[in-house]
């Protein structure tokens, strides 16, 4: 039910009043009326009037006293007051004005005239009343809205277009590790909560407050106080005005920490995929190049070759079931066992379990693989009373394995060393381990050892550098005349094979490093090489401070990696990638521009 406009009559003379009732009786308006100024302050305590009309002369208190009363007092100030009087005389308007009247009516008064006139604060009164209700509706609202905010189970911040914090829920505060006192404005909670972004995040931001955009979206790093970081997604947008006309702004936050933690393994897994392909297609590249060499025609090239793929195949397909995380020592020796070559009956094995990491397991059945081509070639399982003992043991954080071949052929020591030995000693080197052969008379006998974790280097000591000859400046064609290298690589059939083309070019390997420690020592050395060729990442670790050093002492080098641009150390973004797989034409145009980098540095 709406209330009533109320208006107070106050004279003196019941007639008066009475007329007064006549002329402004309607629907809407309530009248109120005094004899006297004390019984009209006892009204105006009780009510809220819209309008007094009051008469001059009144006994006691009379009308002049009774409005400056009233405008003396906080609850009264602002009612207006007409003032009904007899008299026009000038200085009597002006004490009715000093006193607090809006205005006059001069009795006797015309009824037109008083309607007309109050009518207009009746309406002025009906208009306070709705903007007032709808004030109270706009906040209610807000309070409805900041209760809302309060129990919502996402974090929630209510805010103004000066950037001012109406209200934070427990969410937001909770998450950010911050109290309400920490947060008077958005400012203030951008430096405490994601300092390392405040300034674009409160940029993003301003354009909603501003009245630029009405919604933006903005991803951030949180930084709770003695907590992990957690990412963000923050959501801002206008939600309308407040009951004094400011523009609201509500920001809703996500917390997307699992998803984005997902999207970064997912990114890192497939940077890692593409490494290991392209790793293993460089492999085979070098097994395809080495095999050649060492073959006398297509047919023996094509059995050696395949076998060798195979074996690697094979041991791929036994880390994909094991989802990278590594391989028994025996499941790798029964996957070649598998391959048909060897009748199994005549290989004795024994061990306990050992489980190697990945590439150590591709390693391990390169090795295995070389050991039964050679027995079934030229040693024991060449004739059928051949045997083969196969025995391996964990000795500290490498696990020894001994081959033994009886009932075989005579053994001799070979003139030249083989393809074969000599990817079976690389490969375990790489890794860290070793691999040893003796010539017995009644069969060969190999002990190799292999780290069961992650293994330190092979490194081949310094030369003496050769000095390069003084008509025969390095060029791009591949003539690298006399040029000294540091080779950092952890795959050894790729070490082989660039350490074979470097060779077959005129340059020479002074040294090579598998791992990250070993290389970093090596590239600190004062002398020993011209320029370096650096595995961008050895064993799963970048090789920043091994870039580092060698940018410290002024060596030119390239990187040569599966990975693509984007996964180089920091900083080194400019220098050249020789991606893998790569030709030998390609290997070679890049060790010649580094021979030329050499040779105007000189």
């Amino acid at each position: 039910m709406v209330e009533p406009v109320k208006f107070l009559l106050v004279d003196d003379v019941p007639e008066n009043l009475h007329a007064l009732q006549a002329v402004l009786r309607q629907d809407g308006l309530e009248l109120h009326t005094a004899a006297s100024g004390p019984e009209a302050l006892e009204l105006l305590l009780v009510h809220e009037f819209a309008l007094a009309l009051i008469d001059v002369q009144m006994p006691g208190m009379n009308g002049f006293e009774l409005a400056e009363l009233m405008r003396g007092a906080s609850r009264t100030r602002r009612v207006p007051i007409i003032l009904l009087t007899a008299g026009t005389d000038e200085q009597r308007l002006f004490k009715g004005y000093e006193a607090g009247a809006v205005d006059y009516l001069v009795k006797p008064f015309n009824p037109h005239i008083l309607r007309r006139k109050t009518e207009v604060f009746l309406q002025l009164d009906q208009q306070r009343r709705e903007l007032q209700r709808q004030r109270d509706e706009i906040e209610a609202s807000e309070r409805r809205f900041r209760r809302s905010l309060d129990l919502a189970p996402a974090p929630m911040l209510l805010c103004d277009e000066t950037g001012r914090v109406l209200t934070a829920n427990a969410e937001w505060l909770g998450q950010a590790a911050l109290g309400r006192e920490d947060v008077p404005n958005l400012a203030a909670w951008a430096r405490l909560a994601c300092p390392d972004a405040a300034a674009p995040v409160l940029e993003r931001l301003g354009t909603v407050l501003s009245g630029e955009a009405e919604r933006v979206r903005v991803e951030t790093e949180l930084h709770p106080r003695g907590a992990p970081p957690r990412t963000w997604n923050l959501v801002a947008g206008a939600v309308g005005t407040s009951a004094d006309g400011r523009r609201l702004v509500l920001c809703v936050a996500h917390d997307i920490t699992e998803r984005a933690e997902a999207e970064r393994t997912r990114r890192l897994l497939v940077g890692e995929l593409n490494h290991r392909v392209k790793n293993t297609l460089a492999t085979v590249m070098a097994i395809g190049q080495q095999t050649l060499r060492q073959s006398r025609d297509p047919d023996r090239f094509a059995q050696s070759f395949s076998g060798r793929l195979l074996a690697l195949s094979q041991a791929h397909s036994l880390l994909s079931a094991e989802t990278w995380q590594g391989a028994e020592l025996r499941d790798i020796l029964r996957e070649q066992l598998a391959l048909g070559a060897v009748e199994e009956a005549r290989v004795e094995a024994e061990g306990p379990p050992v489980r190697l990491e990945p590439q150590t397991a591709l390693h391990a059945a390169l090795i295995l693989h070389e050991l039964f081509t050679n027995a079934v070639k030229y040693g024991a399982l060449s004739v059928p009373a051949g045997r083969v003992a196969l025995r391996w043991e964990a000795a500290g954080d490498h696990v020894v394995l001994r081959w033994a071949e009886g009932g075989g052929p005579p053994v001799q020591p070979p003139a030249h060393r083989g393809f074969g030995s000599a990817l079976i000693e690389r490969t375990a080197r790489a890794g860290g381990g070793d691999a040893r052969v003796r010539f017995e008379p009644d069969g060969v006998r190999w002990e190799v050892s292999l780290p069961i974790a992650a293994g330190a280097a092979s490194v081949r000591p310094l030369r003496p550098r050769p000095a390069p000859p003084p008509e025969r400046p390095p060029a791009v064609t591949g003539n690298l005349g006399g040029m000294c290298f540091l080779l950092v690589e952890d795959e050894p059939l790729v070490a082989m094979e660039v350490t074979a083309a470097l060779q077959e070019a005129g340059g020479t390997i002074a040294a090579s490093a598998s791992t990250h420690e070993e290389a970093l020592r090596l590239a600190s050395l004062p002398h020993g090489f011209d320029a370096a060729l650096l595995d961008a990442n050895l064993r799963g670790r970048p090789v920043g401070e091994v870039a580092a050093a060698l940018r410290l002492r002024g060596v030119p080098f390239i990187f040569v990696s599966g990975y693509g641009p984007e996964s180089l150390p920091a900083g080194f973004e400019t220098v050249p990638l020789l991606a893998k797989p790569f030709t030998t034409a390609q290997l070679l145009e890049a060790a010649g521009r580094l021979a030329l980098r050499v040779e105007r540095v000189a």
